[in-house]
């Protein structure tokens, strides 16, 4: 059985993937544990979570009514950060891609979780040098999930095209407007969703991969759109990461009304 929580219609969350680099080289850097370590015991330790990569943070918004609640909320969250960045020497960046980061570089975070995904996905899954913003909106009622998400796959080019901020991969120009999408297809349990006629066929579909040995858990599905028992959400992933508030308020007002 995959339970799913009643959350309120159209409420909203957004997890937002940025990037630690040298102010000076602009490259990446594997400093994810100090920003961490510094923030740890304060109320921003539960806003901003580490990731796959060690170069990586993660911003997580509360739950909120409005766009404007998530900005604000996401703003606050990055205003209190900053002046442990400054003291820790490191800026942020965002983007689908690391413009000329080189994947073989980058360091994997010591949890049994991400050490499994490789284990699982070897060369590709090392390829994951990829920021996304992850939008959650609140469901009231199981049964309009699967239906939702249907009618999602309709929008996700436009999702793509207003979200794609990756058309650079190691210093090249792939001449892709989201080199991301192209990278995280790769994985198995990646890409479009899978369509049910009901909750029964999705939980018959994760009792079979489970067997079968493809995930051990249910966030191993890592659609672009998917459903987030946990939180009674649906959570759209197709965008790139993006650089500015006013883009991320612009994506998630979508994806509300998309969804409503």
């Amino acid at each position: 059985m995959v339970d799913f929580a009643r959350s309120e219609r159209s409420t909203l969350g957004v997890e937002w993937e940025l990037g630690l680099v040298d102010p000076a080289t602009l490259d990446l850097v594997p400093r994810a544990g100090e920003v961490l370590d510094a923030i740890a015991g304060t109320p921003l330790a539960d806003r901003v979570v580490g990731e796959m990569l060690t170069n990586t943070i993660e911003v997580v918004s509360g739950v909120h009514r409005s766009v404007r609640g998530v900005a604000a909320d996401l703003e606050d969250a990055i205003g209190q950060l900053r002046p442990v960045l400054d003291e820790l020497g490191l800026e942020l960046l965002c983007a689908g891609t690391h413009p000329f980061a080189l994947w073989q570089n980058q360091e994997i975070t010591g949890h049994a979780r991400y050490a499994e995904l490789i284990n699982r996905t070897q060369w590709w899954g090392r390829h994951m040098l990829i920021y996304g913003v992850h939008t959650h909106v609140g469901i009231d009622d199981r049964d309009k999930v699967l239906p939702i998400l249907a009618a999602l796959t309709c929008y996700v080019p436009h999702l793509q095209a207003v979200g794609a901020t990756s058309p650079f991969w190691e210093a090249t120009d792939t001449h892709y407007a989201s080199n991301r999408a192209m990278m995280f297809q790769q994985l198995p349990t990646a890409g479009l969703p899978y369509l049910f006629d009901d909750w029964a066929g999705y939980e018959s579909y994760i009792a079979d991969m489970k067997r079968t040995g493809v995930i051990d858990e249910l966030t191993e599905i890592r659609w672009d759109l998917r459903p987030a028992p946990h939180w009674g959400t649906v959570e759209v992933r197709v965008c790139d990461g993006l650089s500015t508030l006013s883009e991320i308020t612009a994506v998630t007002a979508f994806v509300q009304c998309l969804v409503d």
